[in-house]
């Protein structure tokens, strides 16, 4: 006899399913949707694998919801949060709100600056005012300001993702807060008509909260103030999960934050030599740090770059100490005081973290010799998860591929989880070839672009267009757009030709188009039926060897660095880009890797065994007669 729970699972994802069009029974949705609820019965912490096609996200939210408990679904990309709230949850509160008690709520929540800020706006207004803010912006900035200033007037949401066109960076930032800057709807005119408090306000109450990966990371650095107590946290996309939180804990010291306090500051203070610090300040610690881009810095931090640091937090010190003297009647000077002694607050408490000894965290430069910037990150994200997260609340993590060492990268404790791999309902075997051109030079011998060229173009001729071209880096990716733009008789698009969604969008609608891009399109691609016949990696996607923090962690490992790092990483990312191919039941076509150490190095077959069930070929005769089998079939 089923388990309860389990039938009551089943029964309401059937009445949700059963209102879709072409509505189908997919074994592994079942299977994960079951064991979802299993783990959150008992409080245990589930990893799941879901292939591509299982349909993963009702998968979670099914049980999610039966369980009656409050839930977080922190997401990586903008277009799930959109499908999420948009699509799925709307589905889910109709067909399963009859069999509730209550009516289904939700809410997407991001951070404090994606919402328009009314004190900056009523600033805006103040023409006196909007002037001395606007004149260091272009013509065309100063226009979208004023399309953002009649914008607000009639949103509902302030959220700039509701917005039909993209501002300016410069004119957003005119209309908007950071975290680090606002100094709280408490000591703010507008703080009770507040968007961003709005949204918050909802996130406290709503059964389930969409966030983004770093905003859910900045809620575990500040102890839970920004999305409020939740029961469950389901991380989908977790294979990005480490690198989220590595991102969001640490530190960064560059010379465009210095000068953005500079700034503040002058807002509210017309002193020129207090701006003048501000800038020469900035200037040391960009001649300081320089000579150490892309490599790692001794901590704790010493010698220049320390001095530099201590310097820039006396001037902040001294520029708290002057904001403290003013007093102002007017509204908008006091706000504009408060933004300015928030941002140098935080900026000082960073300070006071980076120049105390970071046990457990790697410093090193980033970026290049003119903008540059001195970060810390910490070395093992496992402790900081295991305080905030696995001793909190029951985790789902989940993804189309699940690294093998997920589990102690982000310090899972060894007994305190389940992991299950469930299979795509697609027919890899019959729709779809895994290309190696191992007859290619190996990356490490350099010079080898005429060949790879040549395989591009044999490929692409093959397929008629109907290809993604990926790249691992944007130098690459030039030279073969260089090479075979004016070669081939088709249209090759271009990575930032076009914003990513409309890009996608004219590649999807003439099938001959191929688009070359680089690591950041090996997910969120989503192009079914003919137009996608063909996805080419031009190399394994490794870490770069120089990449100061991943040197760091493989010195950590030790000896079998290359094992528990490069390869899951290289594994997981080339999953990731071969699962743009395959996206519906009817899909077909070839997964083409332009790297021979798919074949010719012993970790081949572990990284093969990450990918789906292909069938395996290195002849280029075999690839091109499975394109063109491939594209007469549909």
């Amino acid at each position: 006899m089923a388990n309860p729970l389990d039938q009551e699972i089943l029964d309401a994802l059937r009445l949700v399913t059963s209102t879709l069009t072409n509505a189908e029974e997919r074994q592994g949705q079942d299977e994960m949707a079951v064991l979802v609820g299993r783990a959150l019965n008992k409080n245990r912490h589930l990893i799941v694998q879901a292939g591509t096609g299982t349909g993963k996200t009702l998968g979670y939210l099914v049980p999610a919801i039966i369980s009656g408990r409050r839930v977080v679904v922190s997401t990586v990309t903008k277009a799930l949060q959109d499908q999420l709230s948009q699509s799925d949850l709307p589905l889910l509160a109709k067909a399963l709100n009859p069999t509730r008690e209550a009516e289904l709520t939700w809410t997407v929540l991001k951070g404090r600056s994606n919402y328009l800020c009314r004190q900056r706006i009523a600033e805006l207004e103040d023409r006196t005012q909007a002037k001395l803010d606007l004149d260091e912006i272009s013509a065309r900035g100063k226009a979208d300001v004023k399309r953002l200033v009649e914008w607000a007037k009639t949103t509902e949401t302030g959220d700039e993702g509701e917005l039909d066109w993209q501002p300016q960076r410069n004119a957003w930032s005119m209309v908007s807060v950071t975290s680090e800057e606002c100094p709280g709807a408490a000591r703010c005119p507008h703080g009770e008509t507040c968007f961003a408090e709005r949204a918050r306000s909802q996130s406290q109450t709503a059964d389930i909260v969409i966030v983004n990966g770093w905003l859910y990371a900045l809620d575990i650095v500040t102890e839970g103030t920004i999305i409020g107590e939740h029961d469950v946290v389901i991380f989908d996309e977790a294979h990005e999960l480490e690198d989220v939180v590595t991102d969001s804990v640490g530190l960064a010291f560059s010379p465009g934050r210095i000068t953005t306090i500079g700034s503040a500051m002058r807002s509210i203070i017309r002193d020129d030599a207090m701006s003048g610090g501000f800038a020469k300040s900035a200037a040391r610690l960009r001649d300081a740090v320089a000579p150490s881009v892309n490599k790692r810095v001794a901590l704790p931090i010493d010698g220049e770059s320390r001095e530099a640091l201590v310097e820039v937090r006396g001037r902040a010190n001294e520029a708290l100490e002057s904001l403290r003297t003013i007093s102002t009647g007017d509204e908008s000077a006091k706000q504009r005081k408060l933004r300015a002694q928030s941002l140098c607050t935080r900026f000082i408490e960073d300070l006071d973290l980076a120049l105390a000894d970071r046990s457990g965290y790697v410093a090193y430069v980033s970026g290049n010799s003119e903008r540059c910037s001195l970060e810390m990150r910490p070395l093992n994200v496992g402790p900081t998860l295991h305080q905030s997260v696995w001793s909190q609340r029951t985790a789902i993590l989940t993804s189309a591929t699940i690294p093998t060492n997920l589990p102690q990268r982000i310090g899972l404790p060894e007994d305190g989880f389940d992991a299950c791999n469930v299979a795509s309902p697609f027919d890899y075997e019959s729709h779809s070839l895994l290309y190696c051109a191992s007859h290619l030079p190996d990356p490490a011998q350099g010079m080898r672009d005429n060949a790879v060229h040549a395989e591009i173009s044999d490929l692409i001729t093959a397929a008629g267009g109907r290809t993604l071209a990926l790249f691992t880096s944007y130098a690459r990716l030039d030279a073969a757009h260089d090479a075979l733009a004016d070669r081939l008789g088709c249209q090759i698009l271009k990575q930032d030709d076009l914003p990513k969604m409309e890009l996608l969008r004219v590649f999807a609608e003439e099938e001959s188009t191929c688009l070359f891009a680089t690591q950041s399109f090996f997910q969120g691609v989503d192009v079914p039926g003919r137009t996608l016949s063909l996805v080419i990696i031009d190399r394994l996607p490794f870490p770069v060897p120089t990449d100061p923090l991943m040197s760091a962690r493989r010195d950590a490992y030790g000896k079998s660095a290359f094992t528990a790092i490069d390869i899951p990483i290289a594994a997981t990312k080339l999953a990731q880009a071969a699962g743009r191919l395959i996206r519906t039941r009817t899909d077909m076509g070839v997964v083409a890797v332009l790297d021979p150490r798919l074949v010719t190095k012993g970790y081949g077959r572990s990284i093969i065994e990450m990918l789906p069930p292909m069938e395996f070929t290195n002849k280029l005769a075999r690839a091109k007669e499975f394109l063109d089998y491939a594209v007469k079939s549909r």
